[in-house]
């Protein structure tokens, strides 16, 4: 019998990653004492609240451009170590508007960053504008509407994040109009914090494509059926689900369930700087602790690329390199 295949060199996307909680342990420490603020705690927290507050804590060090750049190289960087050929950060340039002077500048920055790194780095990497749920509808139509201009240009996707419970995806039905209008995909958070009703508002009115983490949609066999029907891809973070109480165990994740019932999922670290794993170490985790075989990995990746604006010549890249992956050692 042959060794065990690498998860880390599966050709795969990183689909569900906030970009400020891509930073790198020393690099956080390192620009925390160049602008002389205490590091902010980034484990220890207990529940979405405490999460919530810590990444908050994050944007301190990236408040200046060069951080922000930094941040982007090598987030880009360590997608490629992990095996990644397509990242889309979810990024919120509302962030930054008082280090770039505008909602449009600190995007277009993002932008311009992003295409550099992944040039330099080879990975295609796509933007995911994400609307924060617990602001109201004018700011997330902005936000919209700069995110629409620039499609086609670095971004690809409108998402909705933070705490859903009362912040039903519902209130941002016209923010997201305007994103798929423009060709945008429609990719919010639900069923995290919220069971199956939010994952149903996501997909009925928001129209999404793709439902960040969306978990518990296993709750309802309905949804389920209806999600295989419609291929919509769930962006599911094993780790982040297990240190924010969404599954008490990993062993009982509902990823083989979902997988089972024809579902598609992808494998995605979420914010490693809070809970530790890279993608490819997730990918670890979803084998060794969830019980996923290479096949139901290699499906994974697949979902997390086809479903997916990243390129045509892209995803034929890939298709082949995860057939090859597979070829490697004996046939599942």
């Amino acid at each position: 019998m042959t060794a065990r295949r690498d998860p880390r060199t599966l050709p795969k996307g990183h689909l569900h990653l906030h970009l400020e909680a891509a930073i790198r342990p020393d690099t956080l420490a390192d620009l925390a004492e160049k602008m002389d603020v205490r590091i902010p705690p980034v484990t220890g927290f207990a529940g979405f609240a405490a999460f919530a507050g810590m990444y908050d804590g994050l944007l301190a060090v990236l408040a200046q451009p060069a951080h922000l750049r930094r941040l982007i190289d090598e987030a880009v960087a360590d997608a490629a170590a992990d095996g990644v050929v397509y990242v889309e950060f979810g990024v919120s340039p509302q962030f930054y508007v008082d280090a770039f002077g505008s909602l449009e500048a600190a995007l277009d920055a993002h932008i311009e960053a992003a295409a550099e790194s992944g040039d330099r780095h080879g990975v295609e990497v796509g933007l995911m504008v994400t609307v924060d749920r617990t602001d109201d509808l004018d700011a997330a139509i902005a936000l919209a509407t700069v995110a629409a201009s620039r499609a086609g240009r670095g971004v690809v996707s409108l998402g909705l994040a933070n705490e859903e419970r009362g912040y039903p995806a519902r209130d941002f039905v016209e923010a997201f109009r305007i994103a798929r209008e423009a060709g945008l995909q429609s990719t919010p958070h639900a069923g995290e914090l919220v069971g199956p009703e939010s994952v149903w508002e996501a997909i009925d009115d928001l129209g999404a494509v793709r439902v960040l983490h969306g978990v518990r949609a296993v709750e309802d066999p309905a949804l389920v059926a209806v999600l295989a029907e419609r291929g919509t891809c769930l962006d599911v973070c094993p780790t982040s689900n297990l240190l924010l109480d969404v599954v008490d165990d990993l062993a009982d994740h509902p990823l083989p369930a979902l997988l089972a019932a024809g579902v598609r999922c992808s494998i995605n670290a979420d914010d490693p700087i809070l809970f530790g794993p890279g993608v490819g170490e997730e990918y670890i985790v979803a084998r060794d602790s969830i019980g996923l075989t290479d096949r139901q990995l290699a499906d994974c990746a697949w979902s997390s690329l086809e479903t997916t604006l990243a390129s045509d010549a892209l995803k034929t890249r890939a298709k082949a390199g995860i057939a090859a992956w597979l070829a490697e050692g004996e046939s599942e």
